[in-house]
């Protein structure tokens, strides 16, 4: 009797037990999630009619490649930001939707490239504020304030923890209400982020920006290693087709189209 027969069926069955979930993977990858920082108007914050979902200029771009690729894409609200980094750390949710590129975030998500906006990190200060800011070695001695989990760049980030004393907060709205009751000296989040809340808060006559940003940055699409949906050849479309958006005017369209969307919005709000 030939034993290769046994030994053949035996593993024929096991191709045809791996080959299905392969397949079924495959098909399950049509439907995506994302998330991202819900108060970065007017890249990214809570839909008001629903709340579940995050709009913006991100937004509009994950929904555009989407549409290129055939795939099914939600950008969801999960929590505040530092939540919304684990929910995509684990592979809970696929992708992060706007992620500022450091080494350590490359240990746990595969950045898409290129960039697709760039956003500057400013220092704000109270009105009444009289230290002199030329620079990052400026802020040293003071007391600042950040978020949770939040970068401004592999460069700065180095530095901060060498050299600065900051104080990281789930919000940015507890970090500018930090500011203003004078426990801390400065709070450094991203300019236009920053405006819209100040705006939207009242704070605005009350705050101000400090020149030069400490830092400018790309904002990149980030694919969870924990997601099912990481295959090279989904990171090879993404990166396409994101070649192709940044080297069009999309990007700035929707930057400058969310800008006015939320300033829409917010004098809605206002109306009795």
């Amino acid at each position: 009797m030939d034993e290769r027969g046994p030994c053949l069926a035996i593993l024929l069955v096991c191709v045809l037990a791996v080959l299905p979930k392969t397949a079924l993977a495959a098909r399950d990858c049509h439907y995506l999630t994302a998330t991202g920082n819900p108060e970065y108007p007017p890249y990214l914050w809570r839909d008001p009619d629903n709340p579940r979902q995050l709009i913006g200029a991100n937004a509009d771009l994950l929904l555009h490649l989407g549409r290129s690729l055939g795939l099914e894409v939600q950008v969801l609200y999960t929590g505040p930001w530092s939540r919304a980094q684990e929910e995509v750390r684990t592979g809970r949710i696929d992708l992060m939707a706007g992620y500022f590129l450091t080494q350590a975030r490359q240990q746990v998500m595969d950045f898409v490239m290129p960039a697709f906006l760039h956003t500057p990190s400013v220092v704000w200060v109270r009105q009444d504020s009289v230290f002199a800011y030329q620079g990052w070695a400026d802020l040293q001695g003071l007391k600042g304030g950040t978020l949770v989990s939040n970068s401004h760049g592999q460069q700065f980030d180095d530095y901060a923890k060498a050299h600065l004393n900051l104080e990281a907060v789930p919000s940015a709205r507890q970090a500018f209400e930090k500011l203003l009751h004078k426990r801390n000296d400065y709070v450094v989040y991203e300019q236009y982020p920053g405006m819209a809340l100040a705006r939207t808060l009242g704070m605005d006559p009350l705050l101000k920006v400090l020149e030069p940003p400490v830092a400018s940055e790309g904002l990149y699409l980030a694919l969870s290693h924990q997601s099912p949906c990481n295959q090279p050849l989904l990171r090879q479309q993404l990166a396409q087709k994101m070649k192709a958006i940044v080297d069009g005017p999309l990007p700035a369209q929707w930057l400058e189209q969310n800008l006015e969307r939320w300033k829409k919005q917010q004098k809605n709000a206002a109306q009795p």
